[in-house]
Parts: C-alpha cells; structure tokens; sequence
C-alpha cells in the first residue's frame, strides 16, 4: 500500500466525498433527478446542499412504540395543521415537517440532513435521520420548537439543509439500496 492511500484508494475514495453546487445541479438535470419539486432552484441550492421547504405541518396525536424487528412498531397518528394565510403559529412542542421536494437517491449517493442556522437562532430544530442510499420520496422530519414564545413559520419556508454525501462505492450487487416502508412515501 502506497504512502497515500488508505484501504488501497485514494482517501477522497476511501471516505466518499460531499458533492458540490455544480455536482448537484448536474444531477438534478438527470432522467431521475437527484431532486424534483423545488420552488426555485436557484435559490435553494446552496454550496454543499440544498435547501429543503415546509409543504405541510402536522401536530402528533398520540404515542407510538418501535421494537427491535419493527414488527411491533406503530407509527404515532397526526392531524394537519391549517396555515392561516400563508403563516402558521406553533407554540412550544414537536410537530411532523412534510416537504415540497422528493428526492431520488441513487445507489452510491446518501443525505444527512441539518436545519438552517437561522431556525436555531429562534430556539427551533429539526431532527432527522440518515436519508440511505436508494430512498426515493417526500420525506418528513420533526420540528420542535423549544422558544417559550413560539415560533412563527411561514409556507414554503427554507428549513433543512440537506448535504449530499457519494460513497466510496456502490452498495452490494443485486441491491436497490433502501427498501423500507418510507421508500415512495408522499408521493402521489
């Protein structure tokens, strides 16, 4: 193995690497693009990501459970919220994002979402997980807002930054990737 390289690649192919603007835009012109059901491409794409929007906003209405095998797993119901105009007030609490985008993931592509730096400078967050290679649809992710004052959102408002990272490789031979029950959710 040579001086410079680790697991016999060079460490930008060990590691993967983030894409780009232009890495992104390319994508977003393919027969599947990367991402579909922007508002205004170039507005939201950023210089390592994409800015993802508020399409709708659901309050959770009860508990949920999540065992080891998901055989057991229920999903907490929600109930929409109604935008008032085009804004919605959310006192303190978590609430269900839904975005405007669907995102294709190709098999040697995943995304790590982060929420904007402006949402964490009004005491609001959200949390997401992995988005794994081969995941196609809407997603969701959970706002809470942990101002005492709550917080005012606006329709269509940029809230996660999502980052796009390319795997050292494609997954396994024979794989689509993610096949879970999230893949096409929201779509249609």
């Amino acid at each position: 193995m040579g001086g410079n390289t680790i697991f016999g690649k060079e460490p930008a192919e060990a590691f993967g690497s983030v894409l780009s603007k232009s890495q992104i835009r390319a994508l977003i012109k393919n027969k599947r693009p990367l991402i579909r059901e922007m508002i205004d491409v170039n507005t939201q794409l950023q210089p390592n990501g994409v800015d993802l929007t508020v399409k709708h906003i659901e309050t959770i209405v009860d508990a949920g459970c999540i065992d080891f095998g998901n055989n057991e797993r229920k999903l907490s119901n929600t109930a929409g919220m109604d935008f008032h105009g085009d804004w919605l007030f959310l006192p303190p609490g978590s609430y269900k994002v839904i975005f405007n985008e669907i995102v294709h993931l190709p098999a040697d592509i995943i995304a790590i979402g982060a929420p904007r730096t402006s949402l964490i400078r009004c005491g609001v967050t959200l949390e997401t997980g992995v988005w794994d290679a081969g995941y196609e649809g809407r997603s969701e992710s959970l706002l809470v807002v942990f101002n005492e004052k709550g917080f005012y959102l606006k329709k269509n408002a940029r809230i996660l930054h999502l980052v796009f990272i390319k795997l050292s490789g494609k997954i396994a031979a024979g794989s689509s990737g993610y096949d879970g029950i999230y893949q096409s959710e929201n779509i249609g």
